[in-house]
């Protein structure tokens, strides 16, 4: 019990920042579907688009976590700063050729077959939107940094704030008010690009300023390369990218083939997969709680404690997708009004669409929590190369062959998309799952 107290602690708090995170999203799809159903369909398009790089980038930073988590551990602060800077280093090396590839995102989807109507307006969304690639991804780096010393205040408040400000820019932008200009899907990539800088200059003064964040320096010497940490990070990191960039990969890939199938699927696609993206935040968030406290017992050579913080976390993340598979499966109509008008008559396909596609996500909730808590789990014992093997089986595999064949060759539609993002995950979450159980035995029998 003694366990899940601490991990709860820590998770609590990441996990409402990962809500407040996916909430800039949320608040820009909520505003972005009172324009009606065609602005959402692209906005959807824009944001898959948008996975792409980001989810690569941010899990190479995300390496920075568990090599903050054991320096910790092990009482080198040094380290622990080495870390810290080289993780805002990879961010900018990485984040800025992502940003670039953004900017080109008209020319992606229309090559892989998108609606040139719909994939002109998701290029003005997504050419604003990118310019807050790089800071998306440096918080990262900051938040390795605050949770390894076992603080979370500084990533709630500045979090809370960026969501603030997004949801009052994206009323005077997309609408035009106070007199400011109404330019709709422009102006909420605008506004969620400004909340993004926001919230990494304030994470930043704070964890450079306040106590005890000060004493580390994180950003003396700022501009002295470290190469040794620097591969250190691409080399833990990389596979990271690659884990969760399958996974991303999958759903971004399901979103083009809704593209295929009609506007109503494309929308009604982004409204379900919303609200699986908001549920995913807490098992999520008590995923990074796992790898920073698997990590710290690492670093204090505890192995004993390393299973039990890892089997915690697990435990609780299965626990609360089990009330939110139960939400998904009896409230859909409610959860679906909740983006688009349903007294409308034109908004019919794509509430229909959405309430279909919640009944299958109901389904894959236990998987997806087992999968995230698993593969954060061995990122605290630095284990990211099976992990990345896992994902390419399970989400392209099996996830991706599921999918096509039960949406185009069955006919299955987009029930048969999501179908097949339900078979990956569940693959991934047992592989991941049998691999932390063994490696911790094998440990603790060392």
């Amino acid at each position: 019990m003694v366990e899940f107290r601490q991990t709860l602690a820590l998770a609590g708090p990441l996990a409402a920042v990962q809500i407040g995170q996916i909430a800039i999203q949320t608040a820009d799809t909520i505003m972005i579907g009172r324009l009606g159903e065609a602005a959402l369909a692209a906005a959807a398009l824009g944001f898959s688009m948008f996975t792409i790089p980001f989810f690569l980038c941010l899990g190479i930073v995300m390496a920075a976590a568990p090599l903050a988590a054991q320096a910790y551990g092990a009482r080198q602060a040094r380290e622990m700063r080495r870390v810290v800077r080289q993780g805002l280093w990879v961010s900018v090396a990485i984040g800025i050729p992502a940003t670039l590839f953004l900017m080109a995102s008209e020319t992606w989807l229309i090559l892989i077959g998108q609606q040139p109507d719909l994939a002109q307006e998701a290029g003005i969304y997504l050419r604003s939107f990118a310019i807050g690639m790089l800071p998306a991804v440096a918080v990262f780096a900051l938040r390795a940094f605050i949770t390894a010393l076992n603080r979370t205040a500084p990533i709630v408040w500045s979090m809370g704030g960026a969501l603030a400000l997004n949801v009052f820019l994206n009323w005077l932008l997309i609408y035009g008010n106070w007199g400011f200009p109404r330019l709709e899907l422009l102006g909420a990539g605008i506004a969620s690009a400004i909340a993004n800088w926001a919230m990494f200059i304030g994470l930043c003064a704070w964890a450079s300023l306040a106590r005890p964040y000060r004493k580390f320096h994180i950003l003396g010497r700022f501009w002295r390369p470290d190469w040794e940490k620097f591969r250190a990070i691409f080399a833990i990191g990389f596979p990271i990218g690659i884990t969760i960039l399958m996974e991303a990969g999958m759903f971004a890939v399901s979103a083009f083939a809704m593209g295929w199938i009609s506007v109503e699927a494309v929308a009604g696609h982004q409204i379900a997969l919303q609200w699986a993206a908001i549920t995913f935040m807490v098992p999520l968030g008590l995923g990074q709680a796992a790898t920073v406290r698997v990590g710290h017992a690492v670093g204090r050579q505890d192995p004993v404690g390393a299973r039990r913080a890892g089997w915690a976390a697990i435990a609780l993340a299965v626990c609360f997708m089990s009330g939110s598979a139960v939400t998904f499966w009896t409230i859909p109509e409610w959860l679906a009004g909740a983006f688009l008008d349903a007294d409308n008559p034109d908004n019919v396909g794509a509430l229909t669409q959405a309430i279909a596609f919640l009944g299958v996500a109901a389904i894959f909730q236990l998987f997806d929590g087992m999968q995230v808590s698993g593969a954060a789990a061995l990122r605290g014992l630095s284990d990211t190369t099976w992990p990345m093997i896992f994902a390419i089986i399970g989400y392209w595999g099996i996830g991706l062959s599921v999918m096509m064949t039960f949406a185009f060759v069955l006919d299955w539609g987009g029930v048969g998309l999501w179908s097949g993002l339900a078979a990956g995950l569940a693959v991934a979450a047992f592989l991941m799952l049998r691999r932390f159980h063994y490696l911790t035995r094998d440990r603790l029998a060392a």
